[in-house]
């Protein structure tokens, strides 16, 4: 049995990686500055869209948010149904602005809009955000995934500890060599072909898992899940709960909006699309493939409600379900697909922070000192030194994650809090706001930072981090007005049009985008008091 899920879990994902590896370089994705970090701008909506999902849905999120729900409740979703709605604010708002102005990243966009220190400082609180947060955590959780899954420090016979050392540094060799050798366009293609392991994984789960629960009747599993232990399927969460219902209209919206629509690498993937069209409809995709995500982040965990007691590291129970319920060759697939989301999510913050280092802190420094260009050819090197630089990095601090308390999504979700939001605020504020002088946007970053951590950190409060988020929002944006009003640019921002792809929108997203909304009602009302709760 053992054997055959580690067969299978080899030959998946060796078939991804070459075949991404393979094709990016076929399409000469990896040989040009364009197309290492921005896959040429040809990506049309299925390639935007798939490389988004498998950007987001990383091992954290299928460990994390299953549990949340298996110590908590399905509150959770929160963090990815409710995105759909800040997703499509995103497509019709934020992705025009970014493709007219012509950027490769965020803060080229505040160099524009405020000046060249605004630029350095979000690029500086961008890396520090993948340094400590984002790298680590998914290091941390694809060796969890893994090792839950194997069995890996029992058959080795060694300790859990070492266990998560040895994996995490697998996982981030192999991720780094991946990266360095086909950028931004081996990532997406292996998104694309790791999304069809996905969606088959979003049906045989919930199957498997009912069907064992109820002693291989599906029925009598789905019987019991909506009849034992109810308060486990209520999403309307409450002030205790991972994610009170409130918080959606405050620090969750304010999240999920950065997130989507200011996060780097994420951003970076949307504007390789083709064209504008193709962007919004890649977007749409990512909405509708999150929307069907709690048949695997969620629902797993609702089935081991029922079926496990006090787990020693309640984070494994996602892979622990996986591995006792699904047949060997699936297990497999699951594996290489937790392993192969931990990559994925893991090369798009290299390639990201890569893309940060070069275009905003490299080249300008390169040009000043020496007074010429940088030619592509150092410029790929240097980003490619600087990726293996920060995988090393973040390898040696992942593993540390593991003493944490209140669990591993937990830590992800308030930590990238510090990050988010002041640089939510200045670009929020930039888009709309067009007298706001640089030194407004200064302030408001190190206003929030510190404000943050001292309520987070220091200060014992308890009010909700998230809640938190939003009344530091407010509080960091009047700060930034009343600079605004008091010292005004002379002159208000224009943006001027340096569009490199079309930007004709797409024709039809009115109805999708109603759809789209109308679904995330609907999964809300079903896991509420007035659906199955």
């Amino acid at each position: 049995m053992l054997a055959l899920s580690a067969i299978s879990f080899i030959f998946f994902i060796l078939a991804a990686l070459t075949l991404s590896i393979y094709l990016s370089r076929k399409r000469k994705g990896s040989q040009t500055v364009a197309g290492f970090f921005l896959a040429n701008r040809a990506n049309g909506f299925i390639l935007v869209g798939a490389s988004l999902y498998l950007s987001n849905l990383s091992a954290n999120q299928l460990i994390g948010e299953n549990e949340s729900v298996y110590i908590n409740n399905m509150s959770v979703i929160g963090w990815g149904v409710s995105s759909v709605f800040a997703m499509l604010l995103v497509a019709e708002y934020f992705i025009p602005i970014y493709l007219k102005s012509g950027i490769n990243t965020v803060p080229e966009f505040l160099e524009k809009r405020y000046d060249s220190g605004t630029k350095n400082l979000v690029s500086l609180v961008f890396l520090l955000g993948y340094l400590l947060n984002l790298l680590p955590t998914t290091l941390y959780g694809g060796a969890l995934a893994l090792d839950s899954l194997f069995d890996i420090s029992g058959y080795i016979q060694i300790d859990y500890w070492q266990t998560i050392w040895i994996l995490v540094w697998f996982i981030g060799l192999v991720g780094v060599i991946f990266t360095v050798l086909g950028g931004l366009s081996a990532i997406t293609i292996s998104d694309t072909i790791l999304s069809v392991g996905l969606l088959i994984l979003m049906v045989a789960i919930p199957y498997f898992g009912l069907k064992y629960l109820g002693d291989d009747s599906v029925y009598q599993g789905l019987k019991t899940v909506l009849s034992n232990k109810k308060e486990h399927l209520n999403a309307i969460g409450g002030p205790q709960d991972a994610i009170p219902f409130s918080a959606l209209f405050t620090g969750v919206f304010i999240a999920n909006l950065y997130y989507w629509g200011m996060e780097q690498y994420i951003v970076q993937q949307i504007i390789a699309g083709k064209s504008l069209a193709e962007s919004q409809k890649g977007v749409a995709l990512t909405c509708f493939l999150k929307l069907l995500s709690p048949l695997l982040i969620n629902i797993p965990g609702l089935i081991a409600v029922n079926l496990y007691v006090d787990l020693p590291h309640t984070a494994s129970v996602f892979p622990l379900l996986a591995r006792d319920v699904l047949p060997a060759a699936m297990s497999g697939l699951t594996a290489a697909i937790l392993l192969g989301a931990a990559i994925n999510t893991f090369n798009v913050g290299l390639n990201g922070a890569s893309s940060l280092f070069i275009f905003n802190i490299y080249k300008p420094i390169f040009a000043k000192k020496h007074k010429e260009e940088v030619s592509e050819k150092r410029i790929l090197r240097t980003g490619k030194l600087f990726q293996i630089g920060i995988s090393l990095f973040a390898m040696s601090i992942a593993p540390f994650i593991i003493y944490s308390d209140k669990g591993f999504y937990f830590y992800i979700q308030k930590v990238s809090g510090i990050f988010s939001v002041p640089i939510f605020t200045i670009l929020f504020l930039g888009f709309f706001k067009t007298k706001i002088p640089p030194i407004a946007a200064k302030a408001g970053i190190f206003f929030y930072i510190v404000c943050y951590i001292f309520t987070q950190f220091i200060l014992n409060s308890s009010l909700h981090f998230l809640h938190w988020m939003g009344i530091l929002f407010v509080a960091t944006a009047l700060l930034m007005f009343v600079i605004g009003r008091l010292y005004p640019m002379s002159q208000p921002f224009q943006l001027i049009q340096e569009n490199k792809v079309e930007i004709v929108p797409w024709r039809n997203r009115g109805y999708y985008y109603a759809l789209l909304l109308g679904l995330l009602i609907l999964v809300y009302w079903i896991f509420s008091p007035f659906g199955i709760a």
